[in-house]
């Protein structure tokens, strides 16, 4: 494994991204990458300035000759997913990511890599700071919090950049160009813990299940990727049905926009029960993974005795919870009439967690590019948890980026990448979240198109990013930038 990732090509863009990768960034937590960029701006000697919930903006005046075109603003947002292995020992708080080569691919050590969007970051700084370039006026917009909460887009403020032409650069599908991207909301749903006493005659047994690919919870919820809270689920259920078993606890998943990889629980049986319940374990577990062979070939399930708790959930809020989760939908729920091949409409059940004895709080993310389809599926995964007495709360969500088939920005960008790849690239929507929904609203004359290099496994530790068509993405970024038309009279 080879981990100096500086030494590829574009050098400057790596070597930007190496330097990412050393300063933690979770969302809601971007203070050092914030300081790191104004750092770099000083550095430099670029204009630089913030706003009241840390979105940066970063300008370059015009190449020489190029004074008489319009400006365009490049963003990409300055969080990363925080995923890890649960082996890994990893603070992303205060710990560098340790990312690698791996062949073609760059990757990190148990962790997510932040590719997504660190690699945007680090076009942005090299455009910064290339000299050769040739460009109009240029703007850097790096928003904050994108992936927990859309903060920074929510919160910025017309007349922040003065650009009508945006590139988005948080797409993960190289020889794709994005005009168009799902709305989403999220659905927490939050049972008060009712638990009694433990009698005698019980046996104390720990289910986990793990090894999953997880993932993003939008760009790859139509890929039969095994959610650990649903695959747990099915044996609790059966367990319970045939066995009466009670739950201690039960928890599952992470982040709202990521595919839970794993899952564990917490139960009680009657001694008399437990070798039945061992041999229907197996069975099951050898189920699944014939099951899920193709998708999870790595799903890993085990059984294991336990330390006795000193109480239990009750038995109707053990039916109730092993019965919601069950019902609760998740995966994709529509696809697409307009754009054949694209998920229109989906749902995640994301995490299960106990955060105290007092409450269970499950969370869930609905993504839809109708705004009826989103309140539809929202409204079903509220349905299915008011019936056990759950208390509901939406986020405040955000919009869909409706596609513009007429768009200047996405007919130069089409021609350029024909020109110099050879072929055509796809045009499409995309089912993830993108912040361009968000700045349409506020910037209404705003024409935009999103693209990057291929990244696989976004979200998750499995997070990779292709070394070759990084190079293409930033060819393709230096390509559109000279080509930006001319100012109009």
């Amino acid at each position: 494994m080879d981990q100096n990732i500086s030494q590829l090509q574009p050098r400057a863009l790596w070597t930007y991204f190496s330097q990412i990768c050393q300063v933690p960034r979770p969302s809601k937590k971007e203070e050092k990458i914030i300081a790191f960029l104004e750092q770099f701006a000083q550095g430099n000697k670029l204009s630089f300035k913030k706003d009241s919930v840390g979105n940066v903006l970063i300008s370059i005046p015009a190449s020489p000759g190029y004074e008489n075109r319009k400006t365009v603003v490049l963003q990409s947002h300055l969080d990363m997913v925080c995923e890890k292995n649960s082996d890994v020992v990893h603070n992303f708080e205060t710990d560098p990511i340790k990312p690698y080569i791996d062949g073609e691919w760059v990757k990190a050590s148990g962790t997510t890599l932040g590719a997504d969007c660190g690699i945007g970051i680090a076009a942005q700084m090299t455009v910064l700071t290339d000299k050769t370039l040739k460009h109009g006026p240029v703007e850097c917009l790096f928003t904050v919090d994108e992936e927990t909460g859309l903060t920074g887009a929510f919160a910025l403020e017309q007349g922040f950049f003065t650009a009508n032409i945006l590139l988005n650069l948080d797409s993960e599908d190289e020889g794709e160009l994005f005009i168009g991207c799902a709305g989403g909301i999220d659905t927490i749903a939050t049972l008060p813990v009712k638990r009694s006493d433990v009698p005698p005659g019980l046996f104390a047994l720990s289910v986990r299940v793990s090894g999953l690919t997880g993932g993003h919870s939008g760009d790859d919820i139509n890929k039969g990727r095994g959610n650990a809270i649903k695959i747990m689920n099915r044996f609790l259920w059966e367990a319970y049905h045939f066995y009466g078993i009670r739950l201690v606890y039960i928890k599952g998943g992470n982040l709202r926009n990521a595919i839970p990889r794993e899952a564990e629980a917490l139960f009680l049986i009657q001694k008399g029960y437990k070798e039945n319940l061992v041999a229907k374990f197996n069975i099951f577990a050898d189920e699944i993974k014939r099951e899920m062979l193709v998708t999870e070939p790595n799903l890993k399930l085990e059984l294991s005795s336990a330390e006795m708790p000193a109480s239990m959930l009750n038995e109707k809020q053990t039916e109730k919870l092993i019965g919601a989760l069950y019902a609760c939908p998740h995966g994709v729920h529509a696809m697409s009439y307009r754009m054949p091949g694209l998920v229109e409409t989906s749902t995640n059940l994301a995490s299960v967690k106990m955060p105290d004895n007092e409450t269970i709080e499950i969370t869930t993310s609905q993504r839809s590019d109708q705004e009826s389809g989103k309140k539809d599926i929202a409204t079903m995964v509220e349905a299915v948890f008011q019936l056990v007495g759950a208390t509901i709360e939406h986020s405040d969500g955000y919009p869909g980026w409706t596609p513009n088939p007429n768009s200047e920005i996405l007919r130069i960008t089409e021609s350029i990448y024909t020109e110099i790849f050879g072929n055509k690239p796809v045009v499409r929507s995309i089912h993830a979240g993108l912040e361009c929904g968000l700045f349409l609203s506020k910037y209404p004359q705003l024409d935009m198109v999103s693209f990057g290099p291929t990244i696989l496994g976004a979200h998750s530790p499995d997070e990779r990013i292709n070394i070759e068509t990084a190079s293409k993405f930033w060819s393709l970024l230096v390509h559109v930038l000279e080509r930006i038309p001319v100012k109009e009279d």
